[in-house]
């Protein structure tokens, strides 16, 4: 399935900040509490209600980002 280029900066938006939220929520979980049964659980339910904050910001700080570093590149 292909979707048109000019959803392309949305389809960024949402991947980034979805791996994002997976493995910092794997691995905060782990590092505070350890490997236990319950962990599958509650990495779904973190990484479901941080997404929907995570998605908006990457989608808005994402161009101010990719200015700023194309300031400092050469």
């Amino acid at each position: 399935m292909r979707i048109p280029a000019r959803f392309a900066p949305i389809a960024f938006s949402a991947l980034l900040s979805a791996i994002m939220v997976c493995i910092v929520s794997a691995f905060v979980l782990i590092t505070s509490q350890g490997i236990h049964p319950g962990l599958p659980a509650q990495w779904l339910k973190s990484c479901m209600t941080t997404w929907p904050v995570a998605f908006p910001t990457v989608a808005v700080v994402a161009p101010w980002v990719r200015r700023i570093v194309g300031r400092i590149t050469a």
